[in-house]
């Protein structure tokens, strides 16, 4: 569907003032011609989860509008109002590939699979089980990352099975885990409608998540006296509607949450009762504290304690606490990236949900913890399904016995099938395709080439030729460059599953179109592999939905329970929040709530149960301030962080290809303060010289004074300047996660 220039710096300008006039996209794609089918599905993007009408017409998908019935309201950011371009883009790869000579050339399916099926196999048998492994994609479906995960543990009998949210999401599920005894938000989008704070740390939810933010700024400007509270070094799009935004030096987070819990409880801003019946304290790894542990704790970390560590005015951490804290308020904390992307990114996590654990301010319409999400189905396809080295389907976990036993079970396994270890994390995965230990990987829907951390040193590893590197994938992309076989995959729309987005809403997305070429669903390339492997009768589904019904018995009895969500279900609903235990249930808008929660019996004495927890209690732990792996210094004096923006998406594959889209920021740049640009001599649109302990990157200047003096930031999107050559690839010791946003750099003109 053409778009005029005119319109679309129309829709630019909507987009980037967040739809504030109340333009929804449905308006834009119906004025695009009639003669359009339209079938309901998800968005690509991230973890928002926008309900969309896929409009086809002659075969083809021409355009995308918005699901007025779901929770977005009809609303779409640009990005996902101009999906329809990525599939139909001629870059589209459309035949398997296979590196003959040095080269990647066309092949048959039959030739490119039975010599995947063939190295794995051989590598299993000569070097054993770990010396293979599986790297899938919180944007691949569940029943797509349920098949690569049975396939691997049952089949290969491996544990090394991972997933690009280990790159983002990780420490939120640390966090949950510690905090509550399970993973994944409690609350719901409905939250936002009833806040009267917001407590955004972490997140530019204006660029990231930008309906979810249209959303917050309806209630701001609708709700009465309802304040935003930013914390973020960077004066972002979204810091500019806040009342209050605490900046400070990056990584000193810790101290600034910690002091506001101090005045919050200084000044009596507790819910007494609250802690007593459901709250319990803990430091390290043992919840054997008390209250007044935790109060000893917190003298430390008074306002002005944080001020000499963060460099954040005291008044402002006190006039933060004391808004969050407020009697009578409703708080609603959002983050994402800025928190979970650190050396202690689990930490910063169970600050934020001490805050709403001390104050009583959880459970509530519009008051609640809640880590937004990445990418379109790390929840539900990732983080739920099991799809992490450590995880088993549904809560349970690879090193334990009777988790395991479970699941040979279910899976009708003989007992001892599944390996009693947990496989190589993320980041381990890829040092060991360095160090030869695994020999053999399966990358789904996901680009490492470049979305890794300090990248260069992994890219060497996966070029290796002694390394047998498959890549699935609807484009060429700089992880494919390096690949010895490359699977052309069906695109959105030339498939069906399901994806599970950040408020546990599961979606069916739907096939309207036939894939392109010789493309083929990633569900049925993993199947066709299954049975060349021998493995055909683990994975016997004829179709994604069979393997849903198992999905759906699977998770059953545990607290992840959907089996109410039934194929029917969604091919009918605008989504269904979990848990849902039966096919009558509405499903479930709060977690832990004596009358929401369906797992909560009826006759639980307190207001919430905490049912994770042995003794049904959440935990406010001591997290003390600690610096991130590299701090600036005499030789490396900025700091380096990197983000997304509003027109572009991950490391820019599908984004960059739409018309519009790759004419909006696609180039990276450096954003410098002005004081910063000038003491090195460079102005706008010149050349600056990055360089961290890892590597050096020659990035145009964008002089502005968003970023603080002493910080710069790239984008990610750009697959040439790929701001991860300088990234730091340390991580939590807890989560794994990589601490992406934070390291230390210095700068020269170019």
């Amino acid at each position: 569907m053409a778009v005029s220039r005119r319109r679309f710096l129309f829709t630019t300008a909507a987009a980037s003032a967040l739809a504030a006039l109340g333009k929804s996209s449905e308006t834009l794609a119906e004025a695009g011609g009639t003669g359009i089918t339209w079938t309901k599905g998800v968005c690509r993007y991230c973890g928002t989860g926008c309900g969309v009408y896929k409009g086809v017409m002659g075969g083809k998908l021409v355009a995308v509008k918005g699901d007025k019935y779901n929770h977005n309201q009809g609303f779409l950011c640009l990005k996902g109002f101009l999906l329809a371009q990525v599939p139909n883009h001629p870059d589209r790869l459309k035949k398997p590939l296979v590196r003959k000579n040095g080269k990647l050339v066309e092949t048959s399916w039959d030739e490119a699979l039975s010599l995947v099926a063939k190295r794995f196999k051989d590598s299993v048998k000569k070097h054993g089980a770990d010396s293979v492994a599986f790297y899938g994609s919180g944007q691949g479906y569940t029943e797509e990352s349920y098949a690569g995960n049975k396939l691997f543990r049952a089949g290969f009998r491996t544990n090394n099975i991972e997933g690009n949210p280990r790159l983002c999401m990780a420490s939120a599920v640390g966090g949950y885990v510690t905090s509550f005894g399970k993973d994944e938000p409690m609350g719901c989008y409905e939250d936002i409608d009833h806040a009267d704070v917001f407590f955004l740390i972490g997140s530019n939810t204006a660029e990231c998540h930008p309906i979810i933010f249209r959303r917050i700024a309806k209630r701001k400007e609708t709700g009465g006296d309802v304040k935003v509270i930013v914390v973020d070094p960077r004066r972002t799009p979204t810091a500019r509607i806040a009342d209050l935004h605490l900046r400070f030096k990056p990584g000193t987070d810790l101290a600034i949450l910690n002091a506001m819990a101090h005045v919050i409880v200084k000044e009596g801003m507790v819910d007494e009762k609250f802690i007593k019946e459901s709250v319990g304290f803990g430091q390290g790894k043992a919840a054997d504290k008390s209250w007044e542990d935790y109060k000893a704790f917190l003298e430390t970390y008074t306002p002005e304690y944080a001020e000499k560590v963060s460099g954040c005015p005291k008044d402002d951490i006190i006039a933060a606490a004391r808004i969050f804290g407020a009697k009578g308020k409703r708080t609603l904390s959002f983050w994402t990236m800025g928190l979970n992307q650190r050396t202690r990114g689990v930490w910063a996590n169970n600050l934020c949900h001490n805050l709403h654990l001390i104050t009583g301010k959880i459970g509530m319409p519009g008051s609640t913890p809640f880590s937004l999400t990445g990418q379109p189905n790390a929840c539900g396809g990732v983080r739920d399904q099991g799809g992490l080295s450590h995880l088993l389907p549904y809560g349970r976990l690879s090193g334990k016995p009777e988790h395991r036993a479970l699941m040979e079970k279910l899976w009708g396994l003989e007992p001892g099938t599944l390996p009693d270890r947990p496989g190589k994390h993320a980041v381990a995965m890829f040092q060991a395709l360095e160090s030869k230990d695994i020999k053999c990987i399966y990358i789904m829907c996901t680009n490492p080439g470049q979305s890794l951390p300090n990248v260069d040193r992994y890219r060497k590893a996966m070029k290796s030729k002694d390394t047998f590197v498959v890549v699935s994938d609807i484009f060429p992309t700089r992880t494919t460059e390096l690949a010895d076989v490359v699977l052309p995959a069906a695109a959105w729309g030339e498939k069906e599953g399901v994806y599970g987005c950040s408020e546990r809403r599961y979606q069916l997305d739907s096939k309207v179109v036939e894939p392109v070429g010789e493309a083929r669903p990633d569900f049925d390339i993993l199947v066709d592999l299954a049975h060349r492997c021998g493995f055909g009768d683990l994975l016997p589904w004829k179709n994604p939905a069979e393997a849903w019904d198992e999905i759906r018995r699977i998770a059953k009895d545990t607290p992840y329970a959907f089996w109410g969500i039934t194929r029917e279900r969604l091919h009918k609903d605008h989504g269904v929040l979990w848990p849902c235990p039966t096919e009558g249930h509405p499903g479930t808008k709060r977690r832990y709530v004596r009358g929401e929660d369906p797992l909560v019996p009826a006759d639980w004495p307190k207001r919430m149960m905490f049912y994770g927890k042995p003794d049904k209690k959440a935990v406010v732990w001591f997290r003390p301030q600690k610096d991130p792996q590299e701090v600036p210094d005499k030789e490396y004096p900025f700091y380096f962080t990197t983000g997304r923006v509003i027109e572009h998406w991950h490391t820019g594959t599908m984004t960059g290809r739409c018309k519009e889209l790759a004419h909006a920021r696609r180039d990276a740049e450096v954003e410098i303060h002005p004081d910063d640009a000038k003491k090195i001599g460079v102005r706008a649109g010149g050349m600056v010289k990055v360089t961290s302990r890892r590597g050096s990157v020659v990035f145009p200047a964008n002089v502005t004074d968003t970023s603080p003096r002493g910080m710069v930031f790239v984008n990610m999107h750009d697959e040439k300047r790929m701001c991860n050559e300088i990234t730091v690839d340390a991580y939590d010791p807890g989560s794994k996660q990589p601490e992406f946003k934070i390291c230390a750099v210095k700068l020269e003109k170019a």
